[in-house]
């Protein structure tokens, strides 16, 4: 046993804590509500958490989650002089075992593992932290309390934090980035809302107004994923400032962000740092952003950057070196090292770049970026930004005597062959010698960045450009080629959610169940989560035969199963269950909500419903136009879906009438949504905003606006409310407004038909719509319920015919539901494309500036 040193340096910030007194220092969300901690609290509950520690330094070992006890935690072992290697939730076991921790901690739980220590500590040394490019090796870097108070103040400088600001734990706090976000707002008396949930979650942004952020930290793929949530009309009041960091983001990425921020009232901060200055080591202020979207900026407060030679470099350009007071004591690969003392004073960052003119700092590649193929010298960030250039994104990386190259699939299939003689005859390099592999899925680390050893790994393995097998692929790659095929959307990518793809209630069906079947069970906001996320955030399903398995299906999913079914058993004499029709248009509302607008921009929720509103409209006219041209019972009006403007009090003119009124409601909505103040309403008024048109609808419902004489339920009208009351209960969140939803239920439904039957079957489908989410069914029933709820509309569309010539009986809704079943699958690859045309076409009209999810 080690005989114990006294600590010299404790961080400062863990030593004011307690002089901020009663401001709210901590929120987080428990169960439902809005949890709060003040500084005086968490200064207490950190000095109780230090008594159990002890007063002897001991080397702890937390694995940190973005929760109240890691911080407590954290915050102890620094203020106790304990220095802290962080690593992340349930990943501590590869790093105990290297560094034999006296201490293993995992939020409140300790685990001491003895009274005192096994090793030398050095006095200044506080916190110990894995490096970005050390995946898999034990080297850590060593940071002092010194490094961590003068980044904390440089950050808060370079911010203009105060104490009216509140961060949000938008990244893993055992990333260097992430735990500046927490140790700069503490250090100045701010707030900061702990969570772990994704910024794609609506639950983070609940979050996020309820506690009211101001600053928003994310790497590159975080604005990715807030580009697919929709952030660039989501109400922020309170959001002053996005910083960015963890990677070069694309400069019109940078332009578009800023542009995005003048226009809502916030500013971009371009950030660049490296764990082994603490974090943050330059700022681009916003003021230069957009002239200078490349640039890193200038140094932080008390910091300085300088140019040292490197050899082949071009004219002007030299390693970055950076020094300043947050520069690391130095590595550390063994528990020796972690007696000895500050060893670096410069940081030689390992990144090439210049100077420009108004003296900002441009990084231009990395100097270790270089590969040394059948003895040329290769700049891979070279080749990467020749491919690049070329339309495709790409990644090189050295192979050894071999240069691996793997390409994207960004859209369509990407001829590796081309790729590799294009690479092979730029650099000079024997074709042999390039392995080019097109890949599904890039590996990331928990911070986001590309992890390119993972990567190379995949290249060496599958080479040649070969594609693994189907049993070798991945879970995400299978559920992108899932997406792919159902939404036929070649160009998926693992970024995709279904959302993005602007798939819709017509897909969902097939698609919630297939996913369901790889992953074992759904998340309820599974629609809205990219690929990769969904699909590290559930298990796999135990492997057990499916017949012996149960599933959760979707209320909505069941429903339009079940509804349809029934209306063609009914049609056929079988039941005598009326009102499935009217419970689908309420199924079609809820879809409406969740799939339609979900999609990130104004121009992207128009396209997506004019795609679902050609999926219907197109098979229904060809279809009506058909019987148009056969029976005389038909008029001119129904396949122009005007039966309800123009037609005859003939009954099979209405027979129809569901899908008109569906068409009818969609292309009004869509009208609406066009109206940006109505986009920016429902926006900022979820809930409220279709219970009001639900409201608004009962004059129609109860005839104060006369629509007609005849078939008047059945009128798009007439059956507005139902659609939109549907929507709302999408939209529901508390239970207070379900039961607003349930009394609106409960005083409208009766009396709508002459048949109390029909009006309570009708109350008990919008009730199971409303209140029971999903439905746990036998495995061995769902193969029977995905194809018809999934065929639905083919199915209600020629019911009429197929009885009408094999008969109405069992055997003739029998045979309705295969000939549906048949008609969907067998225009599927028809109708898909051009609702594909309709929605690009819709997306350049609305915005002509589509490419850009943000503008």
């Amino acid at each position: 046993m080690k005989a114990p040193v006294l600590p010299q340096h404790r961080p400062a910030l863990v030593g004011r804590l307690r002089s901020f007194g009663d401001a709210v220092a901590l929120r987080w969300v428990e169960g439902s509500a809005m949890q709060t901690m003040s500084y005086a609290v968490l200064a207490a509950r950190v000095d109780a958490r230090w008594a159990v520690l002890g007063r002897t330094p001991r080397l702890v070992l937390l694995e940190m989650g973005n929760d109240v006890e890691s911080v407590v935690t954290l915050l102890a072992a620094l203020g106790g002089g304990h220095p802290v290697i962080l690593t992340a939730p349930d990943g501590g076991a590869a790093l105990a075992r290297a560094w034999d921790p006296d201490v293993v901690a995992r939020g409140a739980e300790l685990e001491a593992r003895r009274e005192g220590s096994a090793h030398d500590l050095h006095p200044d040394l506080a916190l110990l932290l894995s490096t970005s490019g050390s995946t898999g090796s034990p080297k850590l870097v060593r940071l002092s309390a010194a490094n961590l108070d003068c980044n904390a103040e440089q950050i808060v400088d370079a911010l203009g934090l105060g104490a009216d600001d509140v961060g949000a734990s938008s990244l893993p706090l055992h990333y260097c980035y992430g735990l500046s976000v927490l140790l700069s707002h503490l250090s100045v008396g701010a707030g900061v809302l702990l969570t772990d949930l994704s910024v794609v979650d609506a639950c983070f942004w609940e979050a996020f107004r309820e506690a009211g952020v101001s600053t928003l930290a994310g790497v590159p793929y975080t604005f990715d994923l807030l580009d697919a949530a929709g952030f660039a009309s989501m109400d922020v009041p309170r959001l002053r400032l996005l910083t960015q960091a963890g990677g070069r983001m694309d400069p019109a990425a940078v332009r578009r962000w800023l542009a995005l921020g003048e226009e809502r009232g916030f500013d971009l901060l371009v950030m660049y740092g490296q764990t082994e200055a603490t974090a943050r080591m330059a700022t681009l202020p916003t003021h230069l952003a957009a002239q200078n979207p490349s640039s890193i900026g200038v140094a932080v407060r008390g910091g300085h950057f300088s140019l040292a030679p490197v050899q082949g470099a071009a004219a002007g350009v030299g390693e970055l070196v950076y020094e300043g007071g947050n520069v690391m004591m130095g590595y550390a690969s063994s528990t020796a090292e972690l007696a000895r003392g500050p060893e670096v004073t410069a940081l030689h960052t390992g990144d090439l770049a210049r100077f420009t003119a108004d003296g900002l700092v441009e990084v231009v590649g990395r100097r270790s970026r270089f590969a040394k193929v059948c003895g040329l010298r290769i700049d891979l960030d070279r080749v990467e930004g020749d491919l690049t250039r070329g339309g495709r994104t790409a990644y090189a990386m050295d192979g050894g005597d071999r240069l691996l190259v793997a390409t994207i699939q960004d859209a369509g299939s990407v001829d590796v062959t081309a790729v590799r003689r294009q690479v092979s005859e730029r650099y000079a390099v024997p074709r042999a010698a390039v392995v080019v592999t097109d890949v599904g899925e890039v590996p990331r680390t928990a911070s986001g960045k590309v992890d390119r050893p993972a990567l190379a790994a995949l290249v060496d393995a599958f080479g040649e450009g070969t594609c693994p097998t189907p049993d070798r692929l991945v879970l995400p790659e299978r559920m992108r080629a899932l997406y792919a095929e159902l939404l036929d959307r070649p160009e998926a990518t693992l970024d995709d959610s279904f959302v993005t793809l602007r798939g819709d209630s017509l897909s969902y069906v097939e698609a919630s169940v297939r996913l369901e079947g790889m992953l074992g069970s759904l998340p309820e906001s599974w629609h809205v989560r990219p690929v990769r996320e969904l699909a590290s955030a559930v298990e796999p399903t135990p492997s057990v035969p499916w017949w012996h398995r149960w599933r959760s299906l979707e209320t909505s999913v069941l429903l339009r199963g079940v509804a349809i079914a029934v209306i063609v058993l009914t049609h056929a004499g079988v039941l005598d269950i009326r009102g499935g029709a009217h419970v689908l248009l309420a199924v079609a509302g809820f879809a409406f909500a969740r799939f339609q607008l979900s999609s990130a921009t104004r121009g992207e929720r128009v396209a997506h419903a004019l795609e679902s509103v050609t999926r219907i409209a197109l098979p229904a006219m060809a279809w009506l136009g058909v019987l148009f041209l056969v029976d005389e019972r038909y008029s001119v009006w129904n396949p122009l879906l005007l039966t309800s403007i123009g037609g005859s009090n003939v009954h099979p003119q209405w027979r129809y009438w569901f899908v008109e009124a569906l068409v009818h409601i969609l292309v009004g909505l869509t009208v609406l949504l066009l109206v940006p103040a109505f986009d920016r309403l429902e926006r900022a008024r979820p809930f409220a905003v279709p219970f009001g048109l639900a409201l608004a609808a009962l004059v129609f419902r109860y005839g104060v606006i006369d629509v007609g004489s005849h078939h008047v339920n059945g009128r798009p009208a007439v059956v507005l409310w139902l659609f939109v009351l549907g929507w709302a209960m999408a939209r529901s969140q508390g239970r207070w407004q379900r039961i607003l939803l349930t009394a609106f239920v409960l005083a409208v439904v009766p009396g709508f038909f002459s048949d109390p039957v029909r009006d309570a079957t009708l109350a008990a489908g919008l009730l199971v719509l409303l209140w029971v989410r999903s439905v746990r069914v036998p495995a061995i029933v769902v193969p029977a319920i995905v194809p018809i709820a999934s065929a639905s509309l083919f199915i209600y569309l020629v019911q009429w015919e197929v009885m009408g010539r094999v008969g109405y009986s069992p055997l003739g809704a029998g045979v309705t539901l295969l000939t549906g079943w048949i008609a969907w699958r067998g225009s599927s690859p028809i109708i898909e494309p051009v609702a594909h045309w309709v929605g690009a076409r819709a997306t350049r009209v609305v915005h002509p500036r589509a490419s850009s999810p943000v503008s």
